[in-house]
């Protein structure tokens, strides 16, 4: 027998024990490195890196994160998943949610109240009674009320009074309308005139 010469049949009393003649494996189908027999019955070595079955897999690019590979059905797949890392998020009103974005986090954000809020967010600026965030207010409503009385003189003309004009007062406890001014004179056709109300000074 030739050196060059492989046996891939054995025939033994009529029988056929070896028969690698209709095998199909090639070099590229065994792991790198494993040996095995050709069809030609040459002994050789795999070259496959495939190292699992990724038929069954089921993972896409959008479920893979950015830029890190996989591999599916024998193919690479490139992921596009975007890496959030840790994200922080803030509340900015009552009534608008926080959307959280699409992608990986890495369980080390947190969604809160922004610096201003959460400073503002104490019990004196919460009337006393009500509850918010797990802060129970303390507010009376009274604080920082700079309170006065007024006496108002009624005048021909309407008139609006506000705290911003009793000087260094916020608020007004009482109001006191003088009565309407009324007066009687003679008059040279010998009657009486009757003056009601005044003019508002200019």
């Amino acid at each position: 027998m030739a050196n060059n010469t492989y046996i891939n049949k054995v025939i033994y009393g009529g029988d056929t024990l070896i028969n690698l003649e209709n095998d199909t494996i090639t070099r590229a189908d065994v792991l790198n490195g494993k040996t095995f027999h050709l069809p030609s019955g040459e002994i050789t070595t795999g070259t496959s890196n495939y190292d699992a079955y990724t038929g069954d897999a089921n993972a896409t690019a959008d479920d893979i994160l950015l830029n890190k590979t996989a591999y599916k059905n024998g193919s690479k797949v490139t992921g596009t998943m975007k890496n959030q890392g840790e994200k922080h998020l803030y509340l900015t009103a009552r009534d608008t949610a926080v959307t959280i974005p699409d992608g990986y986090h890495d369980g080390a954000g947190d969604i809160g109240l922004n610096s201003t809020d959460k400073a503002a967010l104490v019990a004196t600026n919460i009337r006393s009674g009500i509850t918010i965030l797990g802060i129970e207010g303390s507010m009376s409503g009274s604080e920082d009320v700079a309170a006065t009385s007024a006496t108002i003189t009624p005048y021909t003309t309407s008139q609006t009074i506000v705290p911003s004009d009793l000087g260094e007062y916020n608020s007004i406890t009482s109001v006191t309308v003088s009565a309407i001014a009324y007066s009687e004179s003679d008059n040279a056709a010998g009657g009486k005139t009757v003056t009601i109300g005044t003019v508002a000074p200019t």
